[in-house]
């Protein structure tokens, strides 16, 4: 089977998401992938130009010998217009791609190029899927433009010949946006059980940033905003007098800057622990060095509601315990006993944490979390994906 994957984002530097997982797996199958993607950190880390070149470019994340393509079409690198120029460049390729590549099938999780390839695709007869993990139009940058791709979004989740969403909350979107309830799936996130599991060895993450044995450690990894809670949970973490409560953060974005500020500011030196971005390869090991896994994102932020970062199955199969916010998408996934602890806002975290270890349900809370991740491995969530790939390209023939 021939794939042709489409997203307005960087397949090749932002960490790995569900579809990197897909993809490489779906490869070392035997079947053919090629990404069309965008450069979308062109204007932090992209070379000083104005049009930049089509690339052609190794696209395997997780496991080398893949064989993933991603092709990067051109665009004008400025702000707003480079939106504007992948109109033109990204319906060139899709064509291009449908002409040489002849793909089975077209999958696609974001907004612009799902549009453009959808279109396309629906002319040349090419079944499609949308493969949903967040409420994208809340993730554009520029807030006067999400409107639009609220619209461009809900065209993507109607005329998709299957919506595949991550968590039954997403799902529930999906049908709000438009989609018949009879062409939605749910297929989790998974886990790779051997890369996180409870035997790993957190000691060298934890020499190297100066933890003791006896500290006791919070961790979160992930991009750093401000609807995360963690400028919430850093300041009860300075309420608290306990030396040996210390917080570690893997992850740059929008609050590292302010986190660095209130390290400062409020004397929290040695306890609070900023590592900024790591290679995906490192996490298991950044995982291991702490003994509670966070997600304290505020329960008010609208793109919050629905969503289940694939992070939460890698603390589950680590065997960590997670304190969670109680967010919709979150507790309809996961529910009880399932190694997640919830409590109701992010300035709650500390103290929870601290009563967990105070009443001893660390072990029996981590034990829970790693039974329930068990039931969520990749080779499972590989399967389930491509038998719905295999049954559009069934009906097309």
């Amino acid at each position: 089977m021939k794939i042709l994957y489409v997203q307005d984002t960087d397949w090749i530097r932002r960490n790995p998401m569900q579809h990197n997982h897909l993809a490489d797996r779906l490869a070392l199958r035997g079947h053919e992938i090629r990404v069309i993607d965008y450069e979308i950190l062109w204007r932090k880390e992209g070379k000083k130009q104005l049009y930049s070149k089509r690339q052609v470019l190794p696209g395997a994340r997780l496991f080398e010998n893949s064989g993933v393509t991603v092709i990067r079409p051109p665009i004008i690198k400025i702000p707003i217009i480079d939106y504007a120029s992948m109109v033109y460049t990204y319906t060139k390729e899709v064509k291009r791609q449908i002409r040489e590549f002849k793909p089975d099938v077209i999958v696609g999780d974001t907004i612009l190029s799902c549009f453009l390839a959808y279109r396309v695709a629906s002319k040349n007869h090419v079944p499609t899927v949308f493969y949903i993990l967040d409420v994208n139009h809340r993730l554009i940058p520029f807030r006067f433009l999400q409107s639009l791709g609220k619209k461009l979004e809900s065209s993507n989740i109607r005329n998709a010949h299957k919506v595949i969403s991550i968590c039954e909350g997403l799902r529930e979107y999906t049908t709000l946006m438009g989609a018949k309830p009879q062409n939605t799936v749910v297929i989790t996130a998974g886990t790779d059980l051997q890369r996180f599991n409870p035997d790993m060895d957190g000691k060298p993450v934890r020499k190297q940033y100066g933890i003791k044995d006896d500290d006791f450690v919070l961790f979160f990894v992930g991009w750093l905003h401000h609807s995360n809670g963690l400028i919430e949970v850093v300041t009860e973490l300075a309420k608290t007098e306990d030396e040996k409560l210390k917080l570690l953060i893997v992850g740059d974005g929008d609050a590292y800057n302010e986190l660095l500020k209130m390290k400062d500011n409020l004397n929290l030196h040695d306890r609070l622990i900023l590592t900024g971005r790591k290679p995906y390869d490192e996490v298991p090991s950044f995982i291991a060095a702490g003994d509670i896994c966070l997600f304290p994102s505020h329960t008010d932020e609208p793109i919050m509601q629905y969503i289940v970062p694939i992070k939460m199955y890698d603390y589950l199969a680590a065997g960590k315990p997670i304190i969670s916010t109680t967010l919709p998408g979150i507790t309809k996934q996961f529910g009880d006993h399932s190694g997640i602890v919830y409590i109701d806002g992010p300035e709650d975290a500390i103290a929870k944490a601290m009563k967990l270890r105070q009443n001893g349900s660390l072990a029996q809370v981590g034990s829970e979390a790693r039974h329930f991740a068990q039931t969520c491995t990749w080779d499972k969530i590989t399967d389930d994906f491509e038998k719905v790939l295999w049954g559009l390209t069934k009906e097309r023939t």
